[in-house]
């Protein structure tokens, strides 16, 4: 039996814009999901969601990495369970946790011997082909840990300051919020590729306030991009209630994390205003997760 497990991430910029080719800031952080494989006659996946075989409606993700390996390795089966910290669709990159772990496992089972490089590509192709549209970020950093510059792939400091999660339980569909900014940007150029261009230029200035641990700029880059992302129909009402209280309660800055349109805000704050600012999010009715930034990506857990 074999248990790897991968981090969830935030985005401090660059979300939706990164599809574009345009730079972002992404960050580890310390919430987890974990996958368990074992020798099986059959292929069994088991989660939350059910328990199922190779289902592509279901366990999508995993289906899929699992069908990739059938092609490159030969094993009768796998008995697979998946347990998570990590909300779906959410903004957390429940999807791309589950695939680099999953990816792992794999290997680790099967005795491969993947690169860290290898498995980032292996579930950048696995999330296009799910999502039809994906940035290589998420997975990226879920392999890798730590605070990088998309698509240089550059490590920066490791944020040192209170990190909150606040979820809003709606769903939200990656895939649909990604192809309605596509929708815009084809119907509008002119204007929403500046607005994309915009959101990339502040994670060419943001390099350098993560690096001086400059937070205080940090966050007001942050909210300059909750506006640019609020203005290509990425937010929502749920998730602005709770960017402005985690702002009005003491937080550098806010924003939504991930694809938007429900799923979870971000906020930096001082370490000693985490507390207010949490119950400041909790009051808005977000469900509230503190975080910290890790370095540790993709991991196996036990063998």
């Amino acid at each position: 039996m074999i248990t790897c497990s991968a981090p969830g991430k935030v985005y401090l910029f660059g979300e939706h814009a990164v599809v574009y080719g345009e730079p972002a800031i992404c960050c580890a952080v310390d919430i987890r999901t974990r996958v368990t494989v074992s020798p099986a006659d059959t292929i069994t996946i088991s989660s939350s969601l059910g328990t199922t075989g190779i289902d592509f409606e279901v366990h999508p993700y995993v289906s899929a990495v699992l069908e990739r390996f059938q092609d490159i390795s030969s094993f009768d089966g796998v008995d697979l369970r998946i347990s998570s910290d990590i909300p779906v669709g959410s903004g957390l990159g429940s999807s791309a946790a589950v695939t680099v772990a999953t990816i792992k496992a794999m290997d680790t089972l099967l005795d491969l011997g993947l690169e860290l490089d290898d498995i980032a590509k292996m579930g950048h192709e696995v999330e296009q082909n799910i999502q039809g549209t994906a940035s290589p970020t998420d997975t990226y950093v879920c392999t890798m840990g730590g605070v990088v510059l998309i698509p240089q792939r550059k490590k920066l400091e490791l944020i040192d300051c209170g990190i909150l999660i606040g979820n809003t339980n709606i769903f939200s569909s990656t895939k649909e919020l990604v192809g309605n900014v596509a929708d815009l940007n084809e119907r509008f150029p002119d204007v929403v590729g500046p607005v994309l261009s915009s959101i990339g230029k502040l994670s060419v200035i943001g390099e350098g306030l993560v690096n001086d641990r400059d937070y205080v700029s940090v966050g007001e880059l942050m909210n300059i991009d909750q506006g640019l992302l609020d203005a290509i129909g990425v937010s929502c009402a749920e998730l602005s209630s709770l960017i402005y209280a985690a702002r009005e309660s003491g937080a550098y800055g806010s924003k939504i994390t991930g694809a938007g349109g429900g799923g979870c805000m971000v906020a930096i704050s001082p370490r000693e205003n985490v507390d207010s600012v949490a119950e400041a999010i909790g009051m808005a009715g977000g469900k509230v997760v503190v975080a910290n930034a890790t370095d540790i990506g993709v991991r196996v857990e036990c063998q």
